[in-house]
């Protein structure tokens, strides 16, 4: 087999791997899309049967709403913000006195070449 031969399988597999993953992508998020869209028809059904105004955004079981979320973000954000603010900017430098030891040795690792005659 030669170079050219097996450059070119390298790129055909390449190729149908990322283009594998990218319709993947392309059909979970369909499916996310005609799942949103059939939750949305069932809510509006049952808000219409009641004689309610249809919610303007569906917010389905275990999902987080967007109040709670930027919520989380800013808790996080001026968490992070605080931490930061009391760092003492010191480096201390600290030696530390090791008995001798084999294991970290580097003599030891290192492999005397063979003599040439």
């Amino acid at each position: 087999m030669n170079w050219s031969q097996i450059l070119w399988i390298t790129l055909i597999g390449f190729s149908l791997v990322a283009i594998t993953l990218v319709l993947l992508i392309f059909i979970i998020r369909l499916f996310g899309v005609a799942f949103a869209a059939k939750h949305k028809q069932k809510v509006a059904k049952k808000s219409a049967d009641k004689g309610e105004a249809a919610p303007t955004e569906v917010v389905l079981p275990g999902m987080v709403s967007a109040e709670e979320v930027a919520a989380i973000a800013m808790a996080i954000r001026l968490a992070a913000g605080e931490e930061h603010d009391r760092e003492s900017e010191v480096l201390t430098i600290q030696t530390i006195k090791r008995a001798y030891s084999p294991w970290n040795s580097k003599i030891h690792g290192l492999t005397r070449l063979p003599e040439h005659k």
